[in-house]
């Protein structure tokens, strides 16, 4: 297995777990339905949105870094 593929399968992996349990937890937060509840469920929301976004965010810029480590490399042994 690629070393590239393998991080990228545990980023999805912790961000279906984290989703999960934000799932979960949005559920029994809307069940319990209490005043105290709601900044709770809306802070769920939110991260329902954000956590997403927060992931691809990492694995585009594990892929752009890795390119430029790479091309780097690529670069100073053609110059030798």
């Amino acid at each position: 297995m690629d070393k590239n593929n393998k991080g990228r399968r545990i980023l999805a992996l912790a961000g279906i777990i984290i989703l999960a349990a934000l799932y979960i937890t949005t559920l029994v937060l809307a069940i319990i339905g209490t005043a105290d509840t709601t900044p709770w469920f809306m802070a769920c929301i939110c991260a329902t949105i954000i956590v997403p976004i927060i992931l691809w965010i990492y694995t585009w810029l594990y892929k752009f870094l890795k390119k430029e480590v790479s091309d780097s490399i690529n670069n100073d042994d053609e110059s030798r």
